[in-house]
């Protein structure tokens, strides 16, 4: 299956004095690694190594991401934690909605591999009843109308896909269980940005996870101007910002 144009996969060796923290980015449900692009720009800038892999079944058709389930996404993640922990002293991740529950996956099973965490509008349940039908609908309805785009600045662009493959959102369902479940063994510090208004990914998820992990240095940061792909929205530049200093402070070159 072809890959769309902007979804190709990024990847920036590290250089300079940040070159020993590489930093691996995951974009979200039927996104692609568009939605992580400058972000991870903003970090390779910087001198820090930086990975954003397409997950599979995403930037193809939603047909194709069918196919696919959350296993498959783990998978990919986890080979590139793995090839940058080869590469790098520190390594840190970052997830944006389902990328958010992928990485927070990660952390559960790779415990001091993992440096720390940063969270953009992390997904790990839904609120929507609707969903306890799910079961029986992927059975019967291969999609519904997508979430994509949901961004306060104008003319903006995921390049996510315009339905919702409704098999992979039932995989989706049962990684939010299985990251809940285990929640309490993410130790690492974290990283949460929140905006206020997302109209994909509901308040509960984040206080979901900020209640049930076990991490003692967490700090969560509220986006008023921005909506739910905080990454290319108004408060992408304070998320570049803060999650530089978060980086650098853990990785012990502050002055770098």
């Amino acid at each position: 299956m072809p890959v769309q144009a902007h979804a190709e996969e990024f990847r920036r060796p590290g250089s300079g004095a940040n070159a020993a923290v590489g930093v691996l980015l995951s974009h979200g449900f039927t996104g692609s690694p568009k939605s992580m692009l400058p972000f991870a720009e903003h970090l390779a800038t910087e001198g820090y190594g930086v990975a954003v892999p397409r997950l599979p079944g995403h930037g193809t058709s939603w047909q194709e991401m069918n196919k696919t389930g959350w296993p498959d996404w783990y998978a990919v993640l986890d080979n590139e934690l793995e090839r940058l922990r080869k590469e790098h002293d520190h390594v840190f991740l970052v997830g944006l909605s389902m990328g958010g529950c992928l990485v927070l996956r990660l952390a559960e099973q790779h415990g001091t591999d993992v440096s720390g965490l940063i969270l953009i509008n992390p997904s790990v349940r839904t609120d929507d009843k609707r969903l306890a039908l799910l079961p029986v609908l992927s059975r019967l309805v291969p999609a519904f109308p997508g979430i994509s785009n949901d961004i306060k600045k104008p003319d903006v662009d995921e390049g996510a896909y315009d339905r919702m493959p409704l098999r992979a959102l039932r995989s989706l369902s049962q990684l939010w269980k299985l990251t809940r479940n285990d929640l309490a063994e993410v130790t690492q510090p974290v990283l949460l940005f929140r905006s206020t208004v997302d109209h994909v990914v509901e308040p509960s998820s984040g206080r979901t996870v900020l209640s049930s992990i076990s991490s003692r240095d967490v700090t969560e940061t509220l986006l008023e101007n921005s909506y739910h792909v905080a990454t290319l929205d108004n408060d992408a530049p304070r998320i570049f910002a803060d999650s530089s200093a978060f980086i650098k402070r853990l990785s012990g070159n502050s002055d770098a």
